[in-house]
């Protein structure tokens, strides 16, 4: 479900292939996709796996590229996804205050179903006050899927992080609350700087070490 290692579009340097082939995923009913514009949201072979999909839900402007198939959705709309479930698009950047224009726009998802958890998917964002806001306005969450890899372009918005750092994944989820913290996009990449070692660090250090739910690679995770 993934392209393997190599050099892809923006000088992205991939090291790990995918962890299970596509056919072993089973049925998609849906992709939840952050952003298109950046290999390690989207690789080839990601891209070639949305025609299986039964919902692509992303940017407008990603839709636009993507073409049929693909939904944008603008923040804070929402509409329902398979049996029970509403996915809400919610605010996202990539970066420190005044970096979308560079790192172009991303989204995030909120999903909630009648008598079942609701789950903040943040996509590549940042900043802890664009959480603080989700969860004042989609709250409670129940479990939040972190994107963390503590992203950095050197020499560019003197070095403030693209995604989330361990740290501030840490912090993410005592603001929020969630009974369940699950960290991803933090490996595979040269451009991640942090990983579970990291994680797992931060999240004791916070005092949160009992809400984080590492995933193993290739595994199943139950929440």
């Amino acid at each position: 479900m993934s392209s393997p290692p190599g050099e892809y579009a923006g000088g992205l340097v991939k090291t790990t292939g995918p962890a299970i082939e596509a056919g072993a995923v089973g049925r998609i009913d849906a992709v939840l996709l952050s952003h298109d514009h950046h290999s390690d949201n989207l690789d080839p072979a990601g891209r070639e796996l949305l025609a299986h999909a039964g919902t692509v839900l992303t940017t407008p402007e990603g839709a636009a590229r993507l073409g049929d198939g693909a939904e944008g959705m603008e923040p804070w709309t929402s509409r329902p996804v398979g049996d029970g479930v509403t996915v809400t698009a919610v605010p996202a950047l990539h970066g420190p205050p005044g970096s979308g224009p560079v790192t172009g726009p991303v989204t995030g998802f909120v999903l909630t179903a009648p008598q079942e958890d609701t789950v903040y998917v943040p996509g590549d964002n940042a900043p802890l006050d664009v959480v603080r806001e989700i969860g004042e306005r989609a709250g409670p969450i129940d479990v939040a899927v972190l994107f963390a890899g503590a992203v950095q372009i050197p020499r560019r918005f003197g070095g403030a992080y693209l995604t989330l750092s361990s740290d501030l994944a840490a912090m993410a989820a005592a603001i929020l609350g969630v009974r369940t913290a699950v960290p991803l996009h933090f490996e595979g990449w040269t451009h991640f700087t942090q990983g579970p070692d990291e994680l797992r660090v931060a999240f004791a250090y916070n005092g949160v070490g009992e809400l984080l739910a590492l995933p193993e690679r290739g595994g199943w995770l139950s929440l």
